[in-house]
């Protein structure tokens, strides 16, 4: 009479690896090539070699793609902490009884992040792939902001002529600093901020609080460190 065929689970072989460290060496795996694409699309873009990714990872390239089988799908995995960080300020923003204060602070989450975290940066002020719908995220920040402004103005927080195209101007100027060091960038993006807000306001005090400290920044500063982009 032939051997019935065994339902119970195959026992793993002695000294062999168990399931439960196979599957978490893959997430360790997995992490570590999200963070090297998070490393490598901020100093090359996103449209860097996957090659530059596995390199970086210190996995093979077929690993890469059997994790990630598209660049879409690896940059949308790499910034997603970014994109949910910037939907939640965007929520805290327009939840805040006061519109100019839940602007101001959302500026200073953006700015702030903008300056110590590359990926943002790269999310944010460049493209996105196919998969993050680049045109639909911009559309949504855009009009999020635009009804966050016309609150703000209508309480009186901002001068009439306070256009939501001013906040990419400030954007663009805080990203300048982002490839000076954290101890440089961070209070100097703080200070430009306190600096330009002010003159946002439609009632600037008369005595405005003390700016944030200056940072430890000279005309040297104005040149970017060699090698960042």
């Amino acid at each position: 009479m032939p051997d019935q065929t065994s339902h119970n689970p195959r026992e793993p072989a002695a000294g062999g690896p168990r399931p439960d460290d196979l599957r978490a060496d893959a997430r360790r795996n997995r992490e570590r090539v999200l963070e090297a694409a998070r490393e490598v699309f901020a100093d090359r873009g996103v449209d860097a070699p996957m090659s530059a990714v596995a390199r970086r990872a210190g996995v093979g390239v077929a690993t890469l793609y059997r994790r990630f089988p598209t660049r879409s799908a690896l940059v949308t995995a790499a910034f997603d902490d970014q994109l949910a960080v910037c939907a939640t300020a965007f929520e805290e923003a327009m939840a805040d009884p006061s519109p100019g204060h839940g602007l101001y602070v959302l500026l200073e989450k953006v700015c702030t992040t903008l300056v110590t975290d590359r990926g943002f940066e790269t999310v944010f002020l460049a493209g996105f792939p196919e998969a993050l719908d680049y045109d639909r995220e911009r559309a949504w920040a855009e009009e999020g902001l635009s009804r966050l402004v016309q609150r703000a103005r209508e309480a009186g927080h901002l001068r009439e002529d306070f256009d939501p195209a001013d906040i990419p101007l400030l954007l663009l100027a805080v990203s300048g600093l982002a490839g000076q060091p954290r101890d440089t960038a961070l209070p100097a993006a703080r200070r430009l901020l306190a600096y330009l807000f002010q003159s946002f306001q439609a009632h600037p005090p008369s005595r405005p609080a003390p700016l944030p400290p200056a940072p430890p920044v000279d005309l040297r500063g104005l040149h970017r460190p060699t090698g960042r982009p």
